[in-house]
């Protein structure tokens, strides 16, 4: 049975989420604190975790930093929070998905199905201790497998979702990727969130790769179509 691990302070949202989720035939588990929290996650495995960013004691962020160090279990931020900052910090810390307060149960488990879906997928571009692929573009070199870039030849972190996004804009360089081709691939077909998501990860990996992110030159916008990286102009 798929263990989850709801991490929630207001009960008005916490009990009724344990109740659906069982319902829906999961294991769910609840805790209150980010203390209570993280004495869960050292003592149980737990398929999926999900976490507000919002909590008394250890606070949500510094809660998913900690899960990721012990092991890889994948997280769907869920909170109240949703300007475009608390998006960047949530994704950089490396959450799965972000929801935002209110929102629908049905919305909120079709993500939980998405999520624990692609987590179940193996990569398809390679795996550790094989072959390891290497994509370029302009100063940018991605070695796929290690899951190292290097911009201008300096080592520069990429969290997973950046990663794959500017994987497939790399594996497509000088095409036109549309929003909803790069959301099918990176975050599945059945995603139901908007592009505010895409968006920011554009944002960060500008923030790495250009020279001028407010001027990009390297992964440039198509007006009503998407995102180019290394087109023609840029080479």
């Amino acid at each position: 049975m798929t263990r989850i691990l709801v991490v929630e302070d207001e009960p008005s949202y916490l009990d009724p989420l344990l109740y659906q989720l069982t319902r829906e035939g999961y294991e769910a588990h609840g805790a209150a604190t980010g203390e209570e929290a993280w004495e869960l996650y050292e003592e149980m495995e737990f398929d999926l975790v999900l976490l507000d960013l919002m909590l008394p004691g250890i606070s949500g962020t510094t809660l998913c930093r900690r899960m990721h160090e012990l092991r890889r279990v994948p997280i769907i931020m869920v909170t109240a929070k949703s300007t475009e900052n608390d998006v960047i910090v949530g994704l950089e810390i490396g959450a799965d998905d972000y929801v935002t307060k209110p929102y629908s149960f049905r919305e909120l488990l079709a993500r939980i199905h998405a999520v624990l879906r692609r987590s179940l997928e193996p990569r398809a571009s390679g795996t550790p201790g094989g072959n390891d692929e290497t994509l370029t573009c302009g100063p940018i070199e991605m070695s796929v497998a290690s899951h190292e870039v290097r911009i201008h030849g300096e080592l520069t972190q990429f969290p997973l979702k950046e990663f794959e996004v500017l994987e497939y804009l790399m594996r497509n360089k000088g095409r036109v990727l549309t929003r909803q081709q790069l959301i099918g691939r990176v975050w599945g077909s059945d995603y139901v969130g908007d592009t505010k998501t895409l968006d920011v990860h554009v944002k960060r990996i500008r923030a790495k790769i250009e020279a001028d992110p407010s001027n990009p030159a390297l992964l440039t916008t198509v007006r009503g179509l998407g995102y180019r990286i290394c087109d023609e102009r840029s080479r």
